[in-house]
């Protein structure tokens, strides 16, 4: 009897870790931008192989590619790879308001990847990654958002949670590409689950 108990809380546990986690699914395909908003005379963002690259143009206008749909509580997670630069690029939630930062802070010109960036409040709070990121590698950022707070975790480490004030309770996912700089960078496997 003892040993019947203790296979049915085993299974119960590793049920309920399963439903904590719910399956991501691919909303970049790695062949074009379906699914994605086009910004209006793309010069920015391309696809190859599989890898979803931006880089800016002699103007260094800035660019965000937003996907099509809307959404409440979700997980995102992607790989990302810094390229030539001055990186400072991004992943938006629901909005422009809530940002979480990719690369060099340009206003603290230092690297703040992870932490989030909040407009008019700045980085309210500071991920530690110093020793988790990789600078000329793939890192992955996976950002679980429910409700107005968020938690980031960097190549599988929790790095960062913070709740964050007028945040909308709907809204695309976008990827940024920083005004005012040279810089590209690169993305693969992006995948979401709503919750």
């Amino acid at each position: 009897m003892k040993k019947l108990l203790a296979s049915f809380i085993l299974l119960m546990a590793v049920v309920s870790t399963q439903a904590q986690d719910p399956k991501l699914k691919k909303i970049f395909n790695g062949k074009n931008l379906k699914g994605w908003v086009e910004p209006a005379n793309n010069v920015w963002w391309t696809v190859n192989d599989g890898v979803l690259f931006v880089k800016s143009t002699a103007e260094k206008k800035g660019s965000i590619l937003w996907t099509e749909n809307k959404y409440e509580n979700f997980i995102i997670q992607a790989d990302f790879l810094m390229g030539d630069g001055t990186v400072d690029s991004g992943i938006f939630l629901r909005s422009e308001h809530d940002q979480i930062q990719i690369g060099i802070s340009g206003s603290l010109k230092r690297d703040l990847t992870a932490s989030p960036y909040i407009p008019k409040k700045g980085y309210p709070v500071e991920a530690k990654v110093k020793d988790i990121l990789k600078l000329k590698d793939w890192n992955t950022m996976k950002v679980k958002v429910v409700g107005s707070t968020y938690t980031v975790w960097l190549n599988g480490a929790e790095v960062m949670t913070y709740t964050s004030e007028n945040m909308p309770a709907s809204g695309p996912v976008g990827f940024q590409l920083h005004p005012g700089n040279e810089m590209s960078c690169s993305f693969k496997n992006i995948r979401l689950a709503a919750l």
